[in-house]
């Protein structure tokens, strides 16, 4: 399994607007400046924020983004959710039927077990885990030097 680039995107796009001070918003080209990406790719992983009611929009000249719920309330499996949705990691393709020759009702998979304690695994630690505990790593001494300067940027480039 390989997790697209735009979950890890929408996770620190989440976390720059939890530096923003209350009722501010953060402009969207501001995001994609800081995130590295185009603004047409960050305007679609935004509006996915936006439907899952984890982020909010704010239209208009002084629009952005802001959050919608608590830090504490976001979990990180809600972001992989909104970015990549509900299928699952795993599909059997039918390989070992084929192999064995297998009737149709004799028809298994020997992954199916295994891949989906482990898929069960997985989200387990994503749902632990929350924009507020990745923020506070973040914000840890060894880059508090880095995150001054982080703040800064976005109090340049946030709306009131």
């Amino acid at each position: 399994m390989r997790m697209k680039t735009g979950v890890e995107q929408a996770v620190y796009a989440i976390l720059l607007l939890n530096m923003l001070p209350d009722k501010a918003v953060l402009p969207g080209e501001a995001i994609s400046q800081k995130l590295g990406t185009s603004p047409s790719y960050s305007q679609k992983l935004l509006r996915r924020l936006v439907s899952a009611n984890l982020i909010s929009s704010v239209p208009g000249v002084k629009g952005g983004f802001r959050l919608y719920k608590k830090p504490e309330d976001i979990r990180i499996y809600d972001i992989y959710l909104a970015i990549e949705g509900h299928q699952s990691l795993y599909s059997p393709s039918g390989i070992l039927d084929d192999m064995l020759d297998l009737e149709e009702e004799d028809q298994c998979c020997l992954l199916t077990n295994l891949m989906d304690e482990a898929e069960v695994a997985w989200k387990t630690v994503l749902k632990r885990e929350t924009i507020a505990s990745l923020s506070d790593e973040i914000q840890a001494d060894r880059f508090s030097e880095q995150v001054t300067a982080l703040r800064e940027l976005i109090q340049e480039k946030m709306v009131l």
